[in-house]
């Protein structure tokens, strides 16, 4: 079973905010691929489906975005399922606004849910799918309040995004890691 994970932060105050990408992406994950209702379990949302013929569950954690592990380690350990077949979809300052990435494992770059999920899963090995959430202009602006913010763009921009997201973590799912490596960040490095 392959165990999705969208990082944000939960209440009203947090949705459509930059930090809140990985929640989107799950969420439009969920809905397109038909999963059905996600119910509260495991600290989270929780729902479980199948996706080309394999078996996944998606967890939205309800903990905050810097206790996020906690969420994970819950789901991994009652379901039985290890790192390498956990996908994390996470939002990223590093790249521009539209650019997904896939990434097998590496560093947390910083990223405050994914310290809290390798720490408490004791393993950087799961993989990642990033969104591109830009840098601001001015540099006055705390990187905090930036990811804070809402996303800024129009529906049908963000619901692009969103909908390549959902198609990487397919893609992991389906072809491999690899496969999708290649199909998607090679397509952004225009981008980047």
């Amino acid at each position: 079973m392959y165990l999705i994970v969208g990082l944000g932060n939960p209440g009203s105050e947090y949705e459509g905010t930059r930090h809140n990408a990985g929640f989107m992406a799950a969420d439009r994950f969920r809905v397109t691929r038909g999963l059905g209702r996600t119910r509260r379990r495991y600290q989270g949302r929780w729902c479980e489906g199948r996706v080309g013929g394999r078996d996944v569950a998606l967890l939205m954690p309800h903990t905050y975005m810097n206790n996020s592990g906690e969420a994970v380690k819950a789901a991994a350990v009652r379901k039985h399922i290890s790192p390498e077949d956990i996908i994390v979809i996470h939002d990223d300052m590093d790249f521009p606004f539209s650019v997904v990435r896939a990434r097998a494992g590496g560093g947390t770059g910083g990223h405050k849910g994914l310290e809290s999920i390798a720490a408490l899963l004791g393993t950087t090995g799961f993989a990642r799918v990033r969104i591109g959430i830009g840098r601001p202009d001015n540099p006055f602006i705390d990187a905090r309040d930036w990811v804070l913010s809402d996303m800024g763009v129009s529906g049908d921009e963000l619901a692009a995004v969103l909908d390549t997201a959902a198609d990487c973590v397919e893609a992991i799912i389906i072809d491999g890691m690899e496969a999708a490596m290649t199909r998607f960040n090679r397509r952004n490095d225009d981008k980047v």
